[in-house]
């Protein structure tokens, strides 16, 4: 599922809201995940459900690698735990499926990391954790064309090993749409979903099909 708009629709806040986020106070209306209201619970108790959020401006922790990290995530997420020499096989197994290099996961969390590297860790967290739900807020932002690539693939990979995690790309920018086929797309509008509408890709050229209130489609590309 793709959600677009411009700055300041919405996009973003109503990720953080999702996932729990205590800068944010919800009014009125509720948050069902599962059937199951989740507007009472605060952000662990709803990563532990399975919702996973990314960062748009992933921080940078010295002198905690990418491996320790995830394992430690990994454990106080599920119920069955994993042994470091488990969580080691496990760890090579996702970094082989996302062609990252071999001593990538023994890297400082984001130390110096390029764009694309930021990603691919987020990618690798991604893959780890195995959410039911994964927000990627701007995964696409500032990534040039190689990078953004390589982020397409690996969620494209990661969505196929596990075809029943639901994924929801927030973007404003159409062009990670070229490498990704999403199910449905929403445009928000200044906090609103605004349209809905399935995306056709033909020869990298979008034609977006919109069912109108009166039940005629319009294309517009």
């Amino acid at each position: 599922h793709a959600l677009m708009g411009p700055n300041g629709s919405g996009k973003s806040t109503l990720a953080n809201v999702i996932m729990g986020n205590p800068k944010y106070k919800i009014t009125k209306g509720d948050i069902l995940f599962e059937g199951k209201s989740i507007i009472n619970l605060n952000v662990s108790e709803r990563a532990k459900l399975g919702i996973f959020l990314s960062f748009q401006y992933p921080q940078e922790v010295e002198g905690v690698t990418i491996r320790n990290f995830l394992r430690t995530s990994y454990n106080s997420l599920k119920e069955e735990k994993l042994s470091v020499l488990d969580f080691k096989i496990l760890m090579d197994e996702k970094s082989k499926l996302l062609n990252l290099e071999e001593n990538f996961s023994e890297r400082y969390l984001n130390k110096g990391f390029s764009g694309g590297e930021k990603k691919k860790s987020e990618m690798l967290q991604l893959s780890i954790i195995n959410p039911k739900l994964a927000i990627l807020d701007e995964t696409d932002s500032g990534l040039d064309i190689d990078a953004l690539r390589t982020v397409a693939d690996s969620i494209n990979k990661l969505k196929k090993e596990n075809p029943e995690m639901t994924v929801i790309i927030i973007t404003h920018y159409k062009r990670i749409l070229e490498f990704i086929k999403p199910d449905k797309l929403s445009i928000m509008i200044k906090g609103k979903i605004a349209l809905e509408g399935i995306i056709l890709l033909k020869k990298l050229k979008f034609f977006l099909i919109w069912k109108g209130s009166n039940g005629r489609r319009i294309n517009s590309g």
